[in-house]
């Protein structure tokens, strides 16, 4: 923490601390400048007194820190106050995807895991050797994609296509995130000189391959990724008593066949919807419906039908006390996988309430369908170049950016591979 400012909250924590059993621990006394441990390691916070605390109801903790958290809880409750007046209405741009979930799952990270990432619950993978185009990189921005992958039996990084592909982009000075759907199907450089569609890389070579797919095809720096499975979304639903929407008779049939494979791979039961119109789904249920792509609009339709479920979930969830919220993160932490390791997620949980949501988009922006004979049904950019330098304009706004050498070659690849400029 060398050079930097102290935060108000740990002001405001060391000032707890210095009256705390007797005045044990003097904040005028840490050395800010020094190494700092493993919050986790040789209990430097008497982090076992605080799991006695825990397990005998929460008794402990509530005596310990009850006087020490009114002063954080006031400013966070201004502070989440002001944010709700200030907010305006965003605009609405080919919103795709998975994206409330995926926001809601950032949330739920942030909240639950100092309590739970000990325990080992969240399958941590480090990525290995990452590609970065020259120029690439864009400084005061954090780049993280999020994957949601069709896990048959419970895999998070591998043999498993990546169904949502995600990239959510942080601008580290306003602290706005934007989020961008990169169309599962879209036909793209793999990485090793074949083209084919992009979820494919999830698939043979895992979130590595995957997240250098992005960088090489699309100029970007992601170094970081976070995977989820249909069981998250199962958990999330049933936890919140499921949810109320209206389909369709089409829709009702596909649900209930659906819900066969997903009772086989969640092992959620489920009753067969009867009727349609306005109906209530459970998990599993609301599972299969996110899953629908035979009905008009295809894949498409599919995705709309993902942020309506999603963005009920999110409300009811919003509803929620934090006791409920933190069951659900526990329920959830099993079916989640990531590069980054603790310490990134307590600062992703530190700065949580200060992020605010900005636009949202699907990549490629121009493009069209095309059945290809090396790679089937796919969604091809029309002019790759061009979609990656609007893309870096939606992201980090208006910087004249030139597109690399490496997608100016990407591009002209796709356009004499497919015949569509």
């Amino acid at each position: 923490m060398a050079g930097k400012k102290k935060s108000r909250y740990e002001n405001e924590y060391n000032e707890y601390e210095s009256t705390r059993d007797g005045g044990v621990y003097r904040a005028d006394e840490f050395d800010w400048d020094a190494p700092q441990q493993d919050p986790f390691g040789s209990d430097p916070y008497g982090e076992d007194e605080y799991e006695r605390g825990y397990r005998d109801g929460r008794d402990a903790y509530e005596r310990g820190y009850r006087d020490g958290r009114d002063a954080y809880e006031r400013g966070y409750r201004a502070s989440r106050a002001g944010r709700r007046r200030g907010q305006v209405k965003k605009k609405k741009k080919h919103r795709v995807g998975l994206f409330i979930f995926e926001i809601l799952l950032l949330i739920l990270l942030g909240l639950g895991v100092f309590l739970f990432s000990r325990l080992g619950k969240i399958d941590h993978q480090k990525l290995g050797e990452l590609i970065f185009n020259d120029g690439a990189r864009m400084r005061g921005y954090r780049n993280v994609v999020i994957y949601g992958v069709d896990s048959r039996e419970g895999e998070l990084t591998k043999d498993c296509h990546s169904d949502t592909i995600m990239i959510a982009s942080l601008n580290q000075s306003s602290k706005e995130v934007r989020l961008v759907s990169v169309y599962r199907d879209t036909y793209l450089d793999n990485t090793n000189g074949e083209y084919r569609k992009a979820t494919e890389c999830y698939f043979f070579g895992g979130p590595e391959r995957s997240v250098n797919m992005l960088n090489k095809n699309l100029d970007l720096d992601i170094s970081d990724y976070i995977a989820v499975n249909f069981n998250a979304v199962v958990k999330i639903v049933d936890m919140l008593g499921g949810i109320d929407l209206e389909i369709t008779d089409e829709e009702r049939e596909l649900i209930n066949g659906y819900c066969v494979e997903n009772e086989q791979v969640t092992g959620a039961s489920y009753t067969p919807l009867e009727s349609a119109g306005y109906v209530h789904l459970t998990g599993t249920q609301a599972l299969a419906y996110c899953r629908i792509r035979y009905t008009e609009g295809w894949d498409f339709k599919r995705t709309e039908r993902q942020r309506t479920v999603l963005s009920l979930a999110y409300q009811k969830a919003a509803a929620q006390g934090r006791t409920t919220l933190l069951s659900m993160v526990n329920a959830m932490l099993p079916e989640i996988s990531t590069s980054m390791g603790s310490t990134e997620l307590l600062a992703l949980a530190g700065g949580i309430t200060g992020y605010t949501m900005g636009e949202q988009t699907g990549f490629p922006f121009n493009q069209t369908p095309a059945d290809l004979s090396d790679a089937g049904d796919c969604v091809v950019p029309v002019n790759l170049a061009d979609n990656v330098r609007a893309l870096h304009e939606f992201l980090y706004g208006p910087t004249d950016y030139t597109p690399s050498q490496t997608v100016q070659e990407i591009s002209d690849t796709i356009s004499a591979n497919t015949g569509i400029y």
